[in-house]
């Protein structure tokens, strides 16, 4: 028996740490040590916030949560750690999971991958954001020579952004209320504006920033027959969108696109852990750790959650584990 710490919500607006015995991993599993956890800002404040509704709470829950919403509930979805022990190939290795934050845990060798060798620990944290990212692109299907935005300048908007800069020929914007999203959107490699400067006439827009103004404003910067592909999570807050405009005229159409589900364009040929894979390939290119913003040790994580919950600015806040 091995002891553990793990970060649960207690209720709406406050976490704590709680302690956890693990029992020795059986076949075909893997204890892991965490080495880094990443908070996936939008998600989990929201969570913590308490904004899972009622109707949606089976249907969101995260792979290895524990505990129910509002609360008490163990949440989280990025982790990467050290294979203890387990099966001879995975020994010592780095892994990434879709674990909570947790010191230690034990989980079937086949929820763990390989982190490339030549990805950093802290960038690896990533993986399930660029996954997210890359499902998005598969559903939206940009093409050579389009003109892209990207509106909500978040951990997921600006992983978007990074894979659309690689695509020949698209001209990416990313859009955000937040003027300090500029500095971010240059190490990325693409345009930056502020709502009121976004460029119209775009061939497709992604929607991250889980807001009505932002949805609204994807609309208005499409060409006729143009698609918004939306990743946003609204949790209990209602959207209005003004549908009497250009919307019916223009023949505009909005698109869900979430992770839960292989994007149908691939779904026959690709696995979730195909796509898991490529996306830690991916983070091969350091022009990602623009979409890390700070670190704080596991033990402030109460806290640290707490001010990201309230709005505190931050896009990936990783947190390292002694």
């Amino acid at each position: 028996m091995v002891d553990a710490r793990a970060f649960w919500i207690v209720e709406p607006g406050r976490g704590e740490i709680r302690g956890a015995t693990l029992a020795d991993p059986g076949p075909g599993e893997v204890r892991v040590r965490t080495l880094r956890s990443g908070i996936s800002r939008g998600t989990e404040a929201l969570v913590f916030r308490g904004g899972v509704p009622a109707h949606l709470r089976d249907t969101m829950r995260a792979p290895y949560q524990d505990g129910d919403f509002p609360g008490p509930v163990k949440y989280g979805y990025l982790n990467v750690g050290v294979v203890e022990e387990g099966p001879v190939a995975l020994h010592g290795q780095r892994v990434f999971s879709l674990f909570p934050h947790q010191t230690r845990y034990v989980v079937p060798a086949t929820a763990v991958l390989p982190v490339p060798d030549d990805v950093p620990t802290d960038r690896a944290v990533l993986a399930g954001t660029v996954e997210t990212a890359l499902n998005a692109l598969w559903d939206a299907g940009p093409l050579l020579g389009d003109r892209v935005a990207v509106v909500g300048a978040g951990m997921v908007g600006c992983c978007l952004a990074r894979l659309l800069a690689g695509v020949p020929g698209v001209e990416v914007t990313l859009v955000d209320v937040e003027p300090t999203r500029a500095a971010a959107a240059e190490s990325l490699g693409v345009a930056f504006a502020l709502p009121a400067d976004a460029p119209d006439g775009q061939d497709l827009v992604l929607h991250t920033s889980a807001t009505a103004a932002g949805l609204q404003l994807c609309l208005d910067l499409l060409v006729s027959d143009g698609t918004v592909v939306d990743l946003s999570w609204y949790g209990d807050t209602p959207v209005t969108l003004d549908l009497g405009g250009r919307f019916h005229s223009d023949r505009l159409a909005i698109r869900a696109s979430q992770v839960g589900a292989v994007a149908a364009s691939r779904r026959q040929r690709r696995t979730p852990a195909d796509r898991l894979s490529l996306a830690l390939r991916l983070l091969r290119d350091p022009a990602f750790d623009a979409v890390l913003s700070g670190t704080s040790p596991f033990d402030e994580l109460p806290a640290v959650l707490a001010e990201l919950a309230t709005g505190a600015p931050a896009l990936c806040h990783v947190i390292t584990y002694s």
